[in-house]
């Protein structure tokens, strides 16, 4: 299977896509593009050192988001790719992108949805908002991608402790290395072999 990835910051988990189609469980997916929000994203450089194609498509160099929309939209169709994988991607995806690849993207989000998620709440402040509310689990959830911040089917989340000495950045290295790491090649994978289906707003794994 040929996916896309989309990126806009230093691509963690682009690399641990990347790591898998080597020597993981995606040997058999190739990444045709990565498509950067912003062209001083490091995951730019690691697209390059792995001689992935890639693209800058900025809203702001658009007239508007609709011309943004089909670029996003056209840059996909040309790769070929068959699914898009949204991996630190920090912009709401145009109608006409989300209608072309319906229940074909995925997200990962840095906290157990629905759970300190929707719009604003990237980076670093889930996870402030974690520890701010005193829970007492956290984790990451691969989530199909609809019109609204994280309110697609869930397909998979995985959880870690919230230790009682933790701050937002020790809990953000925690949960990128033990929970995004894992669980978006295993939904990358599970989708490649025909192992979900979708219906009523969930997600459902065969076996």
């Amino acid at each position: 299977m040929k996916i896309a990835v989309f990126v806009s910051g230093g691509g963690t988990n682009l690399q641990a896509i990347i790591d898998n189609t080597k020597t993981g469980i995606l040997k058999d997916i190739e990444i045709v593009l990565v498509l950067s929000s912003s062209p001083s994203a490091y995951a730019l450089k690691r697209a390059e050192e792995n001689g992935i194609k890639s693209v800058v498509v900025r809203a702001a160099d658009y007239p508007s988001r609709e011309e943004w929309d089909n670029e996003m939209a056209e840059c996909v169709k040309a790769s070929g790719a068959e699914l898009i994988v949204l991996a630190g991607y920090l912009s709401l995806i145009g109608p006409k992108t989300v209608s072309m690849y319906s229940n074909r993207i995925i997200n990962i989000h840095p906290a157990l949805i629905p759970s300190f998620c929707g719009a604003g709440m990237y980076g670093i402040k889930p996870h402030k908002a974690a520890i701010a509310r005193g829970v007492k689990v956290s984790g990451a959830t691969v989530h199909f991608v609809n019109e609204n911040y994280d309110e697609g089917p869930i397909l998979l989340q995985k959880a870690v402790e919230v230790l009682p000495d933790d701050t937002p950045e020790t809990l953000q290295k925690r949960i990128m290395q033990e929970c995004e790491w894992q669980i978006l090649p295993k939904a990358i994978r599970l989708i490649a072999d025909g192992k979900v289906t979708i219906d009523n707003n969930r997600a459902f794994i065969r076996e």
